[in-house]
Formats: structure tokens, C-alpha cells, sequence
């Protein structure tokens, strides 16, 4: 009887920097997740409890569309980020991704912005 055993591949060389990366993709995917449902949050509390005001209406909107668009960038780039950084670990020419963390961040602090906006002028902070 003959046993056949499957031959070694490259990724089998990188074990352990596969298995990093794929936990990285994990946690931003669990991020975008947060990312979306925080939008969601902020939109329902809003349509709530709040009193029909027409710039916290807008905020509110902007807030959830915001949110769910760049949760969905998020999930977008960081597959691709999957994708790129697992190419490269195997040909050994991994760098770090400063564009998409940089473009990310940008895009989060928008929203947070949107978010500073909506406390100051709705929740009556001022």
C-alpha cells in the first residue's frame, strides 16, 4: 500500500506570517462591522429620540451613509490587503501598507468629525 503525501508549497514556508496576516483581515473585518453598526446606532438614536430638527436630520444621515461607506471600503481593502500581503510574504517582498492605513484613518476622522458635529449642535453642547 502506497501512501501519497502532499508536497511542501511556499506558503507552508511562512506558516506563521500567513496565519498573522489572516488574523490582521479577520480584525478589520470585525472592524468594518463596528464601523457600520456605530452608523446605524447613531442614525436610529437619532430618529428616536431627538425632535425633528432639520441640521441634526442631515448629520444623522450623513453620520449612517458615512459609516456604512467606509465600512464597506474597509472590508474592500483590506481583502485586497489579504491578498497582497499574503503574494508577498511569499515572495519575500512584504511592505507595509502606508497608503490604505493612511486613506482609512483620513476617512474614520471624517466621521468622527461628523459625529463632533452632531453632539455640539444637536445634543446642545454650545
Amino acid at each position: 500500500m502506497m501512501i501519497f503525501k502532499d508536497k511542501p508549497t511556499i506558503d507552508s514556508n511562512y506558516i506563521q506570517q500567513h496565519l498573522a496576516n489572516e488574523r490582521t483581515y479577520l480584525a478589520w473585518i470585525r472592524t468594518s462591522i463596528t464601523i457600520i453598526g456605530v452608523g446605524f446606532l447613531i442614525t436610529n438614536l437619532h430618529f428616536s429620540f431627538i425632535s425633528k430638527n432639520q441640521l441634526g436630520d442631515i448629520l444623522a444621515q450623513t453620520i449612517g451613509l458615512a459609516s456604512i461607506f467606509v465600512g464597506i471600503t474597509t472590508i474592500i481593502l483590506s481583502t485586497i490587503g489579504y491578498f497582497k500581503k499574503g503574494r508577498d510574504i511569499n515572495n519575500q517582498t512584504f511592505a507595509y501598507p502606508r497608503v490604505i492605513t493612511l486613506c482609512l484613518s483620513i476617512l474614520l476622522l471624517l466621521i468622527f468629525l461628523f459625529f463632533g458635529l452632531y453632539y455640539v449642535f444637536i445634543w446642545g453642547l454650545v
